[in-house]
């Protein structure tokens, strides 16, 4: 019989999924332009 694999764990602060890093402000300027884009379409498809 195959023995089963030790399952890991992990600390709370070492679980999480993901970050957004937006350290330069090229970065910040992308994601809120994509946000804004995002929107736009949202209300321009609600309009039609």
């Amino acid at each position: 019989m195959a023995e089963e694999p030790k399952q890991r764990t992990f600390e709370g602060k070492d679980a999480r999924q993901g970050e957004i890093i937006l350290r330069t402000p090229m970065r910040r300027a992308i994601f809120i332009a994509g946000l804004a884009g995002f929107v736009i379409l949202v209300l321009l498809l609600g309009l039609f």
